[in-house]
């Protein structure tokens, strides 16, 4: 989790001296963007209108103003925030600027929704910018993916190993989470890059954590839960969140967590309407 985010110069410095064998040059990063503290991408819903204001994807530990405790949902709180878009080649087009957090938790996912202050015909045609479809169905199992770092311009490629029932991390617990095969041994900064998946182009996740040193279930470490409870430390892997909950939960590039198959987390104080 916080590994995957950039805090310091010294270990930007460490990151950038030793990159992983496994880390390749991009095909291309359309879509994808740079944070402060870490990566992310423009994205749209499916049936999302070019004239919708634009979301930029992260994790939810991303958030500048701290990460969300267990239980905690953000919901369309301002938040002012400039972030760099890459061409496909990966030089920057320029800079967009969120108004609010439409989204964001760290419970039982971690992701991080941003709104931006120009529709997504405005970026195109400003820009040239394009953003990448969140993905309606959950991941295979098998799937080959890329994990595209716009904080590092870097890419790695592997697999969907395996889908997990739960993983832990110090206060969070995180369902469904993808788990790769160990060619995606992703490192710190790359905290919110989208995994695309390599056939449809589509997003199917976003990457968040990694094992550093072996312990169990701490910040940091994060430990697979299977259904039984049992639990299993799998040390130098790295994971990533579904993010298929999404597109049933925004519409016009709004929340709506009241919409019939909205399964994200909620407020404990939100009431939702009964249904008839």
């Amino acid at each position: 989790m916080v590994r995957r985010c950039l805090f310091v110069l010294s270990v930007l410095v460490l990151a950038l001296g030793a990159v992983p064998a496994s880390a390749a040059p991009a095909a291309g990063y359309t879509g994808i963007v740079k944070l402060s503290n870490c990566s992310g991408a423009l994205v749209r819903m499916p049936g999302a209108r070019d004239t919708d204001p634009a979301l930029v994807l992260t994790n939810g530990h991303c958030d500048e103003a701290g990460m969300p405790g267990p239980g905690e949902v953000v919901l369309d709180r301002p938040a002012r925030r400039s972030m760099s878009l890459l061409a496909a080649d990966g030089h920057e087009l320029g800079t967009l600027n969120s108004t609010k957090i439409v989204y964001a938790t760290m419970t039982d996912t971690d992701v991080a929704l941003y709104q931006l202050d120009s529709s997504y015909r405005q970026i195109s045609s400003r820009l040239g910018g394009n953003p990448l479809t969140v993905a309606a169905s959950p991941a295979d199992v098998g799937t080959p993916v890329s994990v595209i770092s716009g904080y590092f311009r870097r890419t790695w490629t592997c697999s969907i190993e395996r889908v997990l029932y739960s993983l832990r991390e110090a206060d969070w617990t995180w369902k469904n989470s993808i788990r790769y095969t160990p060619e995606c041994a992703t490192i710190h900064g790359t905290s919110g890059s989208p995994v695309v998946d390599a056939g449809t182009g589509e997003v199917v996740g976003v990457n968040n954590t990694g094992n550093d040193d072996g312990y169990s279930c701490t910040l940091d470490n994060p430990c697979e839960v299977d259904e039984q409870g049992v639990v299993t430390v799998l040390k130098g892997r790295s994971y990533g969140q579904q993010t298929y909950l999404l597109a049933a939960c925004v519409r016009s590039s709004e929340i709506q967590l009241d919409r019939l198959g909205c399964e994200l987390p909620k407020p404990a104080a939100l009431t939702l309407p009964s249904a008839a």
